[in-house]
């Protein structure tokens, strides 16, 4: 469907279709970048099926079946179709199932997933805390232990402190909320759960997450 299609059955949307055209023609203009990790044995063929998928050669040292570990194998191609340019960055995880013992062969690859996302993470503080006050929050907290969930709010704290990321301080100036404001920055980041559930408890409807064994009130 064009884009001068898609306003046009919403009736007055029509004043959008020039933002929608020149939204397109800029996102063509710029091109598009397509991730693609790769995942399987050696000889599986993986390398051979993104060539076919893109008709293209995707550059990288052939892998062999001895190597002791997992390791990321990164590549990119720019790619041009038409008017519209594209960036490929193909990462393949050589080794994979390669071992005798294949147990661990898949943490290499969430801790890669895990490292773009975070870094992405981070960059977005770093630029938002001189702008906007922010508080990191750990949701779904009740899905791990109290002594794991302390672990793992240290965790984020050390890690977001040795990026240089400033959050959210509640301030202790004011000596009639100085206490209560100590106990709040004592708990950062806060651990909560959230849900749209209700029930009804002493004749009043209340926000609930339901447990098979009880419900937590929020």
């Amino acid at each position: 469907m064009a884009l001068t299609d898609i306003a046009g059955q919403v009736g007055q949307g029509c004043r959008m279709v020039p933002w929608l055209d020149m939204w397109g023609l800029t996102s063509v203009s710029q091109g598009f970048c397509f991730n693609i990790l790769c995942v399987g044995e050696t000889g599986l063929g993986k390398s051979t099926l993104v060539d076919t998928l893109f008709n293209t050669k995707v550059e990288g040292e052939p892998a062999t079946h001895t190597r002791p570990g997992v390791q990321l194998q990164s590549d990119t191609c720019d790619l041009q179709e038409s008017n519209m340019g594209l960036k490929l960055p193909v990462v393949n995880m050589v080794g994979f199932r390669g071992q005798i013992n294949k147990e661990d062969s898949y943490e290499p690859i969430v801790e890669f997933i895990e490292a773009q996302a975070k870094s992405l993470d981070l960059l977005t503080l770093k630029k938002l805390d001189s702008k906007e006050n922010i508080i990191s929050i750990v949701i779904k907290s009740d899905a791990i232990s109290k002594s794991e969930l302390t672990k793992f709010k240290i965790k984020i704290t050390s890690k977001l402190v040795s990026n240089g990321v400033e959050i959210y301080q509640f301030p202790r100036d004011d000596k009639s909320a100085a206490e209560i404001n100590r106990t709040m920055n004592a708990h950062l980041p806060f651990a909560v759960i959230g849900s749209t559930k209700e029930m009804k408890i002493a004749k009043k409807m209340m926000k609930v997450w339901r447990y098979p064994w009880a419900a937590a009130l929020l």
